[in-house]
């Protein structure tokens, strides 16, 4: 009898247990349109490491299919952006997002990484170094510029072997 009981009490629990627990996710703090990042089990869409640190992750979403794209560093972000042009020619598209967590609020607050400004000298997942602010920094550069220095200094970071890119922003512009 007691084995019923428990049985009945857990499955009259389990409705309400995962309305609280719906509760817990990240979601309500995304932009629009952003898909919820699914830390350190989503991996990067360019080297394939797993997601886990906050402050550098980035997404891409964009096209007929409405893909998204995940990073764990803006670098890889960047660089695959000029290395992925020609296939995907809808990144040049006004409609593409792309999203990059601010620095300064550990993940919480996500920016236009068009319109953000990147200051180097951070020690990031994949050693592009790059975080991003919502505000200019003393020596932080645009989103062109952190693209074309690092699809033009780093294009073999996380591919070793690949041959140079053109920039993130020459992709962008079109």
């Amino acid at each position: 009898m007691r084995r019923r009981a428990l049985l009945l009490h857990g499955l009259a629990l389990t409705p309400m247990a995962s309305v609280l627990l719906a509760g817990c996710g990240d979601d309500k703090d995304l932009p629009n349109g952003m898909a919820v990042f699914k830390w350190d089990r989503d991996t990067c869409t360019r080297c394939k490491m797993a997601i886990s640190d906050h402050r550098f992750a980035c997404q891409i979403r964009g096209g007929p299919k409405d893909t998204v794209f995940k990073f764990d560093d803006i670098g890889c972000a960047a660089t695959w952006l000029a290395e992925k042009g020609k296939e995907y020619p809808w990144m040049a598209d006004a409609t593409t997002r792309i999203w990059v967590a601010e620095f300064a609020s550990a993940g919480k607050n996500w920016l236009e990484a068009t319109g953000a400004h990147y200051l180097s000298g951070k020690t990031s997942p994949m050693g592009y170094n790059y975080a991003a602010y919502a505000l200019a920094q003393s020596g932080s550069i645009s989103f062109d510029a952190m693209g074309q220095r690092t699809s033009s200094t780093w294009p073999a970071n996380c591919h070793p072997g690949s041959a140079r890119t053109a920039s993130a922003a020459s992709v962008l512009s079109k």
